[in-house]
């Protein structure tokens, strides 16, 4: 392949949509498929959807190459101790430095501001300006940050939030985040071509990072050693971190960072919070979908590797061939080349005709038309070879065959194509209507079973029996419904590209790029004619048609993926309920109701059952009250499972009757999804070995409101009940992105070492099961841990591993001195350093006095910086979070910016600023403070209570590709659908989002419909309650 083909695969999906009209009819159904989940992630029940009406901007899943040079990451004051190697491919030892390319960043940023260009125009465009890399190969760094469009982005897309302090770029992240491929927390590219169209919810915004650092020239030169290493590790014909920086729009010296990052083994969380000035301020999302396509990037090199070690062994690997493999940018066009080489595959068209010696023939034909003769090459008795038909039949394939692996062929048809209306289209397929048949003489016969509810699946593609859509306007829920109906074989499914693509396609090979060079006679121009045409119909056409499919498939899974990474970030984040005795019920018939009460600290007081449902219901009142008293419990949490809505019937009409005087009970449903499998678990079963299962279920519903995040890291995060289609995405990228927001969430609020679970703790950044049960293990043969030092002391607790979660453990000093006044065991701790220290473990004295700064934000490789800023504040460490310090540091930064006293300090502003954030908040701060706690109640609605125009308030419960699921309090989720999600409802910072809407987010809604008989409520969404 020739760098012709650089931008193919990342136009297709990245060019932009045009805001005109197009001229052409087609049919667009109101396509959201009836299985779409509603409240379960079983995809049951099914919502009611309607198309986005505007054309939005395509989604960046295609992968595109690019060479390019690598930049520094700015040098830290505080160097973390040096880590052993990573565990990664060895890197060759670096060459001598080169200079870098100014052209080709040039080129790269001009193409990220135009993505709608045309693929050759671009590709042409390239090879010019790789033809004077040589010449511009001196240019400095100030002659690129020219090219540095985002100041004037920013300026278009309005004022972007500069996050002041660590935990407010955490929410305001919350606020600004799209997708895990958009670009959170940074300055937006926003196209004046589509300005109407920002407000997209099927499609995430263009994910340009924060590149103000960059224009101003914070990032230094990288020496080209770095590249070299990298391109010769990968040995492919196409620089990685050129192409990262394109796929994923952030600017090469961050991509070079992040890689640098990856490759020593940081976490991203650690990156996130303590590395921003070398990421540029990029939040934990973006980072992740960079560490995506730096995974994807090498295990396509990988797998490149492996298929040429294979051809080799096979003995049928050319120059030529491996060339075309290493120029391989995407799976897509990795299995379009190798393909005809596999084993077990039949012998291709075309190698049967090189086996017969036409190759040379074909070449001939080519280059001098006029010597040949085929029937020079006709050898009758030789089968393929008998007849001159014979000989230009296999002329024809060997050119079939070349044509379509020509690199700069397939870019002019795929720009064809996107020139043109390409469609998809999706019918009902013969053997479901037969099935379908089948069921209604079933049901005639009054012989319900498997069969009918085989016809009820079947029903629930109705939308899709007579689908069509614009290939570049259908909706990522909309493919996942197609690729879903198509694997049960309910649906057939077809790309169509117009004929127009065929004829100009054909056009351009037979007078330009597959033209004679001399003169040809009629019949030889009709033998490339024949293969040009063969070419397209049997090659072109079907990898056209896969590729089309893969990328939107793609699109749509990691579209997926970011609704469900968001919906369990904003769960996992809800503020806990403290201070108070809860009562957890989990609701039944036949089996009785559930209870276990809790104390403020989450202990387990009390578990009983009650039979609320049956006969006697006063006596169970009675003993429900006695409870109450007795325990002085006043919120009751009902899990919204089976008998839920007679459950809060029951406690509302108790609660009416001022039954629990003089308690003023209240209570709140929540979600019990995962509770029951959590119940049966091995964690479980260690953590209240002698309990019922069911009980357990109690506990763990009482507790999701207590501290919801230390509940629910006990579950696996696909049973939590949150966002669609999770069984029509990939599994593993799913478990990746969602075990990624659990150690996001949980390093973010940081843990109390000496009070969180063991399970908890598996889930700090740079921890894992071992580390968390050595922890374990040394807090109980040695009690509370007095500073972070002692982490040092614990098994397996490396250099790496302490930088990494260090800054995420507090000691809080509450729970340290109410552990030592229980326990006694200071003088264990204090003797333990010194025998560690004779086995080798700890190299430095570790202090046994509690440290202040121990208990905030700041990670030990600042402390020194921390402790100097105190001294020029005029503050002391005892301080942190008093109104005191908090007025000195205010009084310092009025007088001296946090960038001049960060100079001062020979640390980063960013450094500086997480300082300042530590030593200010108050004691046992939680950025979960910020987020909303569950509502309590008093009272109940009931469905039929609802009328038309009824304006209520709710809390979403959870949301879709197509919309939003929002608890009104009638038992029954209401649906926001997406179309009644507009720019003008939403506050600010939430409007560049897919969906603008979060599990948890106060909503103001009218009423649009009920349907008591499906259950149905239709919401428009009138505000968002801050």
């Amino acid at each position: 392949m020739t760098k012709r083909s650089i931008f193919i695969g990342l136009k297709m999906m990245r060019r932009p949509r045009k805001t005109t009209a197009k001229a052409v009819k087609y049919t667009e159904v109101d396509s959201d498929l009836s299985i779409c989940q509603t409240l379960s992630s079983d995809d049951e029940d099914c919502k009611e959807w309607r198309p986005e009406p505007k054309p939005k901007a395509s989604s960046k899943t295609t992968r595109a190459p690019a060479t390019g040079e690598k930049k520094a990451a700015v040098k830290r004051a505080a160097k973390p101790k040096e880590p052993k190697e990573p565990k990664v491919p060895k890197e060759p030892k670096p060459r001598a430095p080169r200079k870098p390319a100014a052209g080709r960043k040039t080129q790269a940023t001009a193409l990220l501001k135009d993505p709608g260009a045309s693929g050759l125009v671009g590709t042409k465009r390239k090879k010019s300006d790789e033809s004077k890399n040589d010449d511009k190969a001196g240019k400095g760094e100030g002659e690129k940050l020219k090219d540095c469009p985002e100041e004037e982005r920013a300026k278009e897309a309005g004022p972007s939030t500069r996050m002041k302090e660590e935990r407010v770029s955490f929410i305001v992240s919350e606020a600004h985040q799209a997708d895990r491929w958009a670009g959170e927390g940074s300055s937006v590219v926003k196209k004046e071509e589509m300005v109407e169209e920002d407000f997209t919810f099927g499609e995430p915004c263009l994910k340009k990072q924060k590149t103000s650092g960059a224009c101003q020239g914070q990032q230094t030169a990288l020496p080209s050693s770095t590249a070299h290493a990298l391109r010769n590790e990968l040995n492919m014909n196409w620089d990685m971190i050129e192409v990262l920086s394109i796929l994923t729009c952030v600017e090469r010296w961050v991509c070079v960072n992040i890689v640098k990052l990856l490759r020593e083994e940081n976490t991203v969380p650690f990156m996130v919070r303590y590395r921003k000035e070398m990421i540029n301020q990029m939040d934990a999302d973006a980072v992740r979908d960079v560490q995506l396509v730096y995974e994807e990037i090498c295990s396509l090199a990988k797998k490149t590797q492996s298929v040429i070690q294979t051809l080799k062994k096979d003995g049928v690997l050319t120059a030529e061939l491996e060339k075309d493999l290493r120029s391989c940018r995407s799976a897509d066009e990795l299995d379009h080349v190798y393909s005809p080489y596999k084993k077990g595959s039949k012998l291709t068209k075309a190698r049967r005709a090189k086996a017969l010696g036409l190759e040379e023939a074909a070449s001939i034909l080519m280059e001098t038309p006029h010597t040949l003769d085929l029937r020079a090459w006709v050898k009758p008795g030789t089968e393929g070879l008998s007849s001159v038909e014979e000989v230009a039949t296999g002329v024809e394939h060997i050119l079939a065959d070349m044509i379509a692996k020509d690199p700069e062929t397939l870019t002019y048809v795929k720009t064809s194509c996107e020139n043109s209306f390409v469609t998809i289209q999706s019918s009902v397929s013969k053997s479901a209507l037969k099935e379908k048949e089948q069921g209604k003489s079933v049901k005639d016969q009054k012989k319900p079973g498997a069969q009918q509810n085989k016809n009820k699946d079947i029903d629930k593609f109705h939308l899709y029996f007579d689908y069509t859509s614009n290939i570049q306007r259908i909706q990522p829920h909309q493919t996942l419904a197609i690729n879903r109906g198509e694997s049960l074989k309910i649906l057939t499914v077809k790309v169509n590209i117009p004929d127009r693509v065929k004829s100009d396609f054909t056009r351009w090979c037979i007078n330009n790029r597959w033209k004679p060079k001399t003169f040809a006679k009629g019949e030889l121009h009709a033998i490339i004619k024949n293969a040009v045409e063969d070419s397209y119909k049997r090659l072109i056409l079907p990898f056209l048609t896969r590729s089309y499919r893969t990328k939107l498939t793609s699109a749509a899974e990691k579209e997926s993926i970011a609704l469900f990474v968001r919906n369990l970030r904003q769960r996992l984040l809800v503020c806990p309920v403290r201070g108070c005795v809860i009562l957890g019920v989990d609701p039944g018939y036949r089996h009785g109701c559930k209870l276990a009460i809790l104390s403020p600290t989450s202990q387990i007081l009390h578990t009983d059952v009650v039979y609320l449902h049956n006969s006697g219901q006063q006596k169970e009142a009675e003993k429900l009250r006695h409870l109450m008293l007795k325990y002085s419990c006043t919120k009751v949490v009902i899990g919204n499972g089976t008998a839920c809505r007679e459950t809060e019937s029951f406690f509302a009409d108790l609660i009416s009757k001022r039954f629990f005087q003089p308690l003023d009970l209240s209570y709140c449903i929540t979600s019990e999804a995962g509770a029951s499998i959590y119940s049966v678990s091995p964690e479980a079963v260690k953590e209240m070995p002698d309990m019922d299962p069911n009980l357990r279920s109690a506990v763990s519903i009482g507790r999701r409101v207590q501290d919801p995040m230390a509940e629910l890291v006990k579950i696996d995060p696909k049973h939590i009940g949150i966002g669609t289609y999770q069984h029509d995405v990939s599994s593993g990228a799913l478990k990746a992105a969602l075990d990624g927001v659990v150690q996001e969430c949980v390093s973010f609020v940081g843990v109390d070492i000496n009070i969180c679970s063991e399970t908890l703790m598996r889930h700090v950044a740079g921890l894992n099961v071992g580390r968390a049960r050595s922890i374990a293990e040394w807090r109980e043969q040695n009690g509370s841990f007095i500073n972070r030092e002692q982490l040092k002391l614990v098994k397996g607790m490396g250099p790496k591993t302490y930088q990494q979660c260090a800054g995420f453990i507090r000691i809080n000093p509450q729970t340290l001195h109410s552990a030592q006044s229980t326990h006694h065991l200071a003088p264990a701790v204090s003797e333990k350093p010194a025998a560690k220290k004779g086995k080798g473990k700890a190299c430095v004295n570790i202090p046994t006095s509690f440290n202040p700064l121990d208990q905030t934000c700041i990670h030990p490789e600042s402390y020194h910086v921390a402790k100097r800023f105190l001294s020029v504040v005029g503050g002391s460490a005892d301080q942190i979070g008093s109104a005191g310090l908090q007025q000195c540091v205010e009084n310092k930064v009025k007088t001296s910016s946090v960038e001049e006293l960060a100079r001062t300090m020979d640390t980063t502003p960013e450094t500086l600023k997480l300082i300042i954030d530590g030593l200010t908040q108050p004691p046992g701060f939680d950025i979960r403070q910020n987020f909303g706690q569950a509502d309590f109640k008093q009272g109940i609605v009931s469905m039929s209570d609802l009328r038309v125009g009824a304006v209520l308030t709710g809390r979403v419960d959870n949301t879709a590709l197509f919309g939003a699921f929002v608890d009104i309090g009638v038992g029954r989720s209401g649906l926001i659908h997406k179309s009644n999600i507009s720019l003008d409802k939403l506050p600010v910072s939430q409007r560049r989002r897919s969906l603008a809407l979060g599990p948890g987010e106060r909503v103001e809604v009218r009423v649009l419909n009920v349907d008591p008989q499906r259950g149905r409520i239709g919401l428009d969404l009138i505000r968002v309650l801050q």
